[in-house]
């Protein structure tokens, strides 16, 4: 029982420094709205998932390169996909101040799989898969980038391991209470980053930031509602994995669609040169 109580002690104090370092709301003045990201996640350190990321993602392109999957850097869809990240990036800061800081990479894997992701700290990989099946227009490709770069900006995977480590660290300490279990350490890194999946509420956000960036970029943010209707159509055809963990709809489309006279100016502004 004392050890429960150190134990629970020590999470309520993790959980009130949890508020003291942040991301800010991002308030509407131009573009969308967003409210902070949960304060949960800063039970998990920033750094420390980071450089898990990193090293997930380099032993994911050294799996690729051994099959002679990875895309070379003067292959024309890996130039492609590496330009429209850079008229993404410089606007991260917005979002995550942090971001700007971060070694930012994006490659492509030779695959059938129609998926792409952003980890933790910047690390993007496309598959082709969902670049010759679906044909993507670039501002489609930047739809997908930009929802994939906006749940490494919220920190999306860091509050989903928070949260289930919480939920680990309560079982552990139920069983400590009634005598049967035993507290085995909190918040410990581990696991496949790219197996998390994220909520209906992340996905939501993940969209409306993604919107915000490509607008900003200079992409046609109407993109999103061509690129869903394609993921539907193509699923309807045969399941997608990325549907898996990226669930679509007529929902999704209308939220876009609701979104879309905040994030047109900025599309007007950047294609104007302003």
């Amino acid at each position: 029982m004392a050890r429960a109580n150190s134990v629970l002690r020590m999470l309520f104090a993790l959980a009130a420094l949890a508020t003291a370092a942040t991301i800010p709301a991002v308030l509407a003045s131009d573009g969308v709205e967003v409210g902070k990201p949960s304060a949960m996640r800063n039970l998990v350190p920033a750094g420390a998932l980071e450089k898990q990321a990193g090293q997930q993602y380099d032993q994911l392109k050294r799996q690729a390169a051994a099959k002679q999957a990875l895309g070379p850097d003067d292959h024309p869809q890996v130039k492609r996909l590496r330009g429209i990240a850079a008229r993404m990036i410089p606007f991260v800061d917005r979002f995550n101040p942090r971001a700007r800081q971060w070694q930012w990479e994006v490659n492509l894997i030779g695959s059938k799989q129609i998926n792409a992701f952003c980890m933790p700290g910047g690390k993007i990989a496309f598959y082709t898969g969902i670049l010759d099946t679906l044909k993507l227009t670039d501002d489609e490709v930047a739809m997908v980038m930009g929802h994939e770069i906006a749940h490494a900006l919220r920190e999306h995977a860091r509050e989903r391991m928070a949260k289930n480590q919480v939920t680990q660290l309560g079982a552990s300490l139920l069983g400590e209470l009634v005598g049967g279990g035993r507290y085995s350490g909190a918040f410990q890194l581990g696991g496949n980053l790219l197996s998390l999946k994220f909520s209906r509420d992340d996905e939501s956000e993940a969209d409306v930031v993604g919107l915000d960036l490509a607008a900003r970029a200079g992409f046609d943010p109407r993109a999103g509602v061509t690129l869903w209707q394609k993921m539907t159509a193509a699923n309807a055809r045969s399941p997608l994995e990325f549907l898996s963990t990226h669930p679509a709809g007529d929902n999704r489309i209308r939220e876009i669609e609701k979104h879309l006279p905040e994030v047109m100016p900025l599309y007007s502004r950047a294609r104007q040169g302003k």
